[in-house]
């Protein structure tokens, strides 16, 4: 692998060529060689402006905090704690960072720097979560105090800032404006924190670059610092560097094994191939003698695991001495120079591996590899950012509504909204999986069981019954069809025993009804029966009403109990954390409980009228009383008189009445026409014939013919009044019903109970608010490069 190769080529912005002109080869004024030869990296005039412009955006976009969402092409300085990470990075912005004995950097130290004519330094604090650890939507970028222009301000300016940020409960004046020996740190602060401290350096001769200085790590056998604090610096870089668009800028000391170096190892763990790390040896002048062959041995990128595809480079920074003298950064500078040209095994490199030594190198490197990172990612960061905003909108979407500001309003709009489309839905949705449409089946199996009970007459003796059988009579045929069709799609196999013809276990025979009207006589002339054989054997039909009746009313209250439920969970599930939901089933289940009882109650008392016969419908009752003699008749005519009923049954009227060959049944006709007896039918002949049983017939043609008038009046009487007590009788008074139980519109307690309901579930809540915070953050970065 080439050791002066970078795997951040600069690559086609995928754009049209009239944008890429303006963002990538835009060229200014020509430099005279003085500026170029001390210009340095993108400060360089004679390299694009356009890609310094691409610089600035990425360190907007980082000011946005969007890098926690998007992978964002940075520099981030990792080392072990006392690698001479600072004086690398006083070698390449030209600052002074605050020193201490162990760990200096307490939080990370963003730099951004730019050439200008003139120097200053804005210090601000990147504050990118609040008092608890939670991440802010967009970070608040806070200037911490006036902008510097005497570099030697700005080692204690970041002091103060780094405190600042350890201690948020204090007010930032006072870092600013106290002595730092008069303010007393808080036993509790952290010692460390995620919260940026931004520099933003321009000056002559510093080059356009930015990159992220992180805490150092703790050798956590060191004692310099907890174990939770290990933890905390570990996650923090390993935050940053997990990235793929994270450049790594690895500061290893000369003086310590780099096996025992974790920083090292870090780098190697999540960046294997060595693609994106920039290795940098720090402390040349303090290798032990004899060593100096096996660090060398880096910058030729010859160490077998540690070849870097963008090589290693070596600085010498200032020592201990030449800082507490005052050593100005253009002497350090020089200082370096000196050492490299003056001191072997460095001085006796090859040319091509003096590009690796001195700070000046090495910022040029890096200029050019994030400048070729930032070409490459820039189109697709405007991807990814238009993405994820479509996403994270979604995900919001999908989340229930953000609790109202006025819940009393918000809770009785959905009762408002709740009970009219539940009103809607009692009284018919024309749709498959209505109530209405679920209800029905149980009517239809209701109406077959009270049909059922009609009383099974047998026009003969019951010492017959294995001889005779009854025909159905074909005059109901229409209602029993009529009654099919509504069941047409009702599978009614667990409440309905088969067909719907009569018991014979329950034949009631003609001797037997003889028998019992003979038995009921008290004072009647002789030939008359007491009604009360009549009654008896209604009362023995309609007995058997009232079970029917209120399983009907019982599975009509369980479908509509279900409906409900689900319609309440479909309208208040999504409110709050789901009380309003669980105290408004709760409500509706009273209120179905009380509907349902005053169903059954409407049920009984339709029940007691039907236990005294009785119609105004005499007409109908007399039409079947009529049909049923004449159906018990010929049945009992068909086997006396076989021959009579041959010719009846087989009897058709003449096409030509003027014909003169005319069937015995057509003569008996004509002469009861000429005797005045007008308008019978050959099924009415059975009737002119004298019967002993004359009497039972009387009785089972008239209870038959009343059971065909009292069952329809029942089984339309019945589901009328479910519906009307437990159906449509529920949306009365249900609003005002909901809302006294919620006792929302209370003067004492209302507002606090609509707060109550309308609180949220933590776990939505904090949801909601690290997708909005994240929406804010990349939508606030969608901004920046809609600008650029």
């Amino acid at each position: 692998m080439s050791s002066g190769s970078s795997s951040f080529s600069q690559t086609s912005l995928g754009v049209d060529s009239d944008t890429l002109d303006s963002i990538a080869t835009t060229a200014t004024t020509p430099a005279t060689p003085a500026e170029s030869a001390e210009a340095v990296g993108l400060a360089n005039a004679q390299l694009s402006q356009g890609r310094r412009r691409m610089l600035d955006l990425v360190n907007r976009l980082h000011e946005t905090g969007v890098q926690i969402d998007i992978d964002l092409p940075q520099i981030a300085v990792i080392g072990n704690q006392s690698a001479g990470k600072s004086s690398l990075i006083e070698s390449i912005s030209g600052i002074t960072l605050p020193r201490a004995a162990g760990t200096c950097t307490r939080c990370p130290t963003e730099c951004s720097m730019s050439n200008s004519p003139t120097w200053k330094c804005i210090v601000s604090l990147r504050i990118m979560t609040d008092s608890t650890g939670q991440l802010l939507g967009e970070p608040r970028n806070e200037q911490f105090g006036p902008v510097i222009l005497d570099k030697s301000e700005v080692e204690d300016r970041i002091r103060r800032a780094q405190r600042a940020l350890l201690h948020p409960n204090i007010p930032r004046s006072r870092f600013l404006e106290e002595n730092e020996g008069d303010i007393v740190d808080d036993p509790s602060a952290p010692t460390f924190s995620s919260n940026c401290v931004s520099l933003k350096i321009s000056g002559p001769k510093i080059a356009d670059l930015s990159f992220c200085d992180l805490p150092g790590l703790i050798r956590s056998s060191s004692g310099d610092g907890s174990v939770g604090d290990v933890e905390f610096v570990e996650r923090l870089v390993e935050s940053y560097i997990k990235k793929p668009s994270c450049i790594m800028l690895l500061a290893v000391s000369c003086e310590t094994d780099f096996q025992n170096q974790g920083a090292l190892q870090m780098a190697k763990r999540f960046d294997p191939n060595g693609e994106r790390t920039v290795g940098v040896l720090t402390k040349p002048d303090r290798i032990p003698a004899g060593d100096e062959g096996r660090w060398v041995q880096f910058i030729r990128n010859e160490v077998p695991g540690y070849i870097l595809s963008n090589s290693w480079y070596c600085v010498k920074q200032p020592n201990s001495v030449q800082l507490r003298e005052g050593i100005t950064w253009e002497q350090a500078r020089a200082k370096e120079d000196e050492f490299f040209t003056m001191t072997s095994p460095w001085s006796d490199l090859d040319p091509m591996f003096q590009r690796y030594l001195r700070a000046r190198n090495l910022v040029e490197r890096l200029s050019r590899i994030l400048s070729d990172l930032i070409s490459k990612r820039l189109p697709e960061i405007h991807k990814e950012l238009e993405n994820s905003i479509s996403i994270t909108r979604g995900q919001l979407s999908e989340l229930p509504k953000a609790p109202s500001r006025d819940p009393l309003s918000e809770i009785t709009t959905l009762i408002v909204r709740f009970t009219s489309d539940l009103s809607r839905h009692l009284e018919g949705v024309p749709e498959k999986g209505g109530l209405l449409q679920a209800i029905r089946p149980a009517q239809v199996v209701f109406r077959k069981k009270i049909r059922r009970t009609a009383p099974n007459f047998k026009p003969f003796d019951e010492s017959d019954a294995e001889t005779r059988t009854l025909a159905r009579p074909d005059f109901l045929d229409n209602e029993d069809e009529a009654d099919d069709d509504m069941g047409e799609e009702v599978d009614v196999a667990e409440n309905d025993p088969g067909d719907d013809s009569e018991d014979e276990a329950d034949a009631i025979y003609i001797d037997e009804v003889l028998r019992q009207a003979q038995e009921s006589r008290t004072r009647e002339l002789p030939g008359n029966y007491p009604y009360i054989v009549q009654e008896g054997y209604i009362r023995q039909i309609t007995d058997q009403w009232l079970e029917p009746a209120k399983a009907l009313c019982d599975r009509v209250h369980v479908l509509v109990s279900e409906y409900v439920l689900r319609m309440v969970q479909v309208h208040f599930k999504d409110f709050g954390m789901g009380l309003l939901e669980r105290q408004v089933r709760v409500i509706m289940q009273e209120h179905l409980k009380n509907r349902l009882e005053a169903a059954q109650s409407r049920i009984d008392w339709l029940f007691a009228l039907e236990t005294r016969p009785f119609t105004l419908n005499t007409h109908y009752m007399a039409d079947y009383r009529e049909k049923f003699m004449a159906y018990y008749k010929g049945a009992r005519h068909e086997h006396s008189n076989t021959m009579l009923m041959q010719q009846i049954n087989s009897y058709h009227p003449p096409t030509d009445p003027s014909s003169q060959e005319q069937s015995p049944v057509s003569k008996i006709l004509s002469g009861l026409v000429q005797v005045g007896m007008y308008g019978v039918k050959a099924t009415d002949l059975p009737k002119l014939l004298s019967d002993p049983m004359e009497p039972a017939l009387d009785i089972m043609a008239d209870v038959r013919a009343y059971f065909q008038v009292a069952y329809k009046r029942f089984t339309d009487n019945v589901p009328l009044a479910v519906d009307h007590e437990l159906v449509r009788g529920l949306e009365k008074d249900m609003f005002d019903t909901i809302t006294s139980q919620l006792r929302i519109y209370s003067e004492v307690d209302g507002l606090r109970i609509c707060q109550e309901l309308a609180e949220e579930n933590p776990r939505t809540a904090g949801r909601r608010e690290e997708l909005s915070k994240k929406l804010e953050r990349i939508q606030a970065a969608s901004r920046e490069l809609s600008r650029f």
